[in-house]
């Protein structure tokens, strides 16, 4: 099984098994990262999944959608390497990927 790397909002890290063909928002959620609130159910109608993507792995991820992009353009904390993590599915390409949870709004 694949390995999400996933550090909370207070600098902990922590490293979980990662089913595949499932997006990190729930494989994150799912291992009780209570920073994450989640609160679309991976909708993409909020950006309460919103993570940081290690930079050195971003060309494995598909590109951001507009939908994606508008959501994640009213996050104060945005970043060049955000993401919303209901929008990425896990892969075999993805094992050992390190995230960040993004403060909340």
């Amino acid at each position: 099984m694949a390995q999400l790397v996933v550090t909370d909002m207070e600098g902990n890290t922590r490293t979980v098994e990662a089913e595949t063909g499932i997006s990190l928002m729930e494989i994150i959620r799912d291992n009780d990262f209570d920073d994450m609130a989640a609160l679309c159910g991976g909708c993409c109608s909020c950006a309460t999944c919103h993570i940081y993507v290690d930079e050195a792995w971003a060309s494995k991820l598909g590109s951001v959608d507009d939908d994606e992009d508008e959501l994640l353009s009213m996050a104060e904390s945005r970043q060049e390497n955000s993401r919303l993590s209901c929008q990425i599915e896990m892969t075999d390409e993805l094992d050992g990927m390190p995230v960040t949870i993004a403060p909340g709004e």
